[in-house]
């Protein structure tokens, strides 16, 4: 059976002459999306921020194809966009996160970043309005990816024990002082990287898309639900402020992708490093 659930919909109104209930604030539980096809053992997996991310993946290719299909020396409107969203994370990020070797990673880089921005707008987004990466299953998955590539570059370097050896044994440090960090270096880098990038990311989106939730829902029910004629009266001023954090949240969609980034092309450095 396919389930509704591609918007969050509002609780029932409350019949005329029924006692108004107290106003529930949105919780987590409100990002608990079942499956769309229930009871498809094969297709559990396949839910509204699944589809997100295939569409955030066609979106991003999509406009990269376009911008390139026929590139000129005097570039277009799209192409100028493309150039300079690269241009951007290239110089920006790459270049000055990686080191020599930052060219053969900004496309990864730029893509990430495209990709990332797509889906945490998808939370502003009318009709959608459900940032993919509030749902941790999704920035775990994401982190993992990077946690790979960096592991992988660095072990292709250096080699695997030498690779080890890197990230867990400081150089320049004294036996005693190394008997403490060794461990903590390896579970700093090994174990919590891919944990504290995930859940900066989740944890960002699902805060600021509950937020929205509060004074959207508090603003419905103080318009149509509250017996308070103080409540009617003061109901615009929480939608004002849902769109003043619709800007906010826009703005921190941005960053919490820009950082992400920055922080894949940092690991992906310090894995090529010599010594760091």
């Amino acid at each position: 059976m396919i389930s509704s659930v591609w918007t969050q919909v509002p609780a029932p109104p409350v019949p005329p002459g029924a006692p108004a209930e107290g106003f529930k604030a949105p919780g987590v539980e409100d990002f608990n999306i079942p499956p769309i096809f229930e009871g498809v053992p094969v297709l559990e997996w396949f839910d509204k921020p699944a589809i997100q991310m295939i569409i955030a993946a066609l979106i991003v290719y999509g406009f990269f194809a376009l911008a390139t299909k026929k590139p000129s020396i005097v570039p277009g409107r799209l192409q100028f966009l493309a150039e300079k969203f690269q241009g951007v994370v290239r110089d920006q990020i790459a270049r000055d996160n990686i080191g020599p070797e930052f060219r053969r990673y900004v496309p990864y880089l730029v893509a990430l970043f495209a990709f990332i921005l797509v889906n945490n707008v998808f939370g502003i987004f009318p009709f959608i309005q459900f940032p993919t990466f509030s749902h941790p299953g999704m920035a775990y998955a994401l982190a993992m990816v990077t946690w790979v590539i960096y592991n992988y570059v660095g072990i292709r370097k250096q080699g695997f024990g030498g690779y080890v050896k890197l990230q867990t044994w400081p150089p320049g440090v004294p036996w005693a002082v190394r008997i403490v960090l060794t461990p903590i270096e390896f579970i700093s880098n090994f174990i919590l990287r891919p944990v504290t990038l995930s859940l900066r990311l989740f944890g960002n989106m699902l805060a600021g898309h509950l937020l929205l939730l509060v004074f959207i829902f508090g603003g419905e029910y103080m318009l149509t639900v509250a017996d308070s004629l103080v409540l009617n009266i003061l109901s615009p001023f929480a939608f004002l402020f849902a769109i003043v954090m619709t800007f906010f949240e826009a703005f921190i969609q941005v960053v919490q992708a820009y950082i992400f980034t920055i922080l894949t092309a940092s690991y992906i450095g310090a894995s090529l490093a010599d010594e760091h």
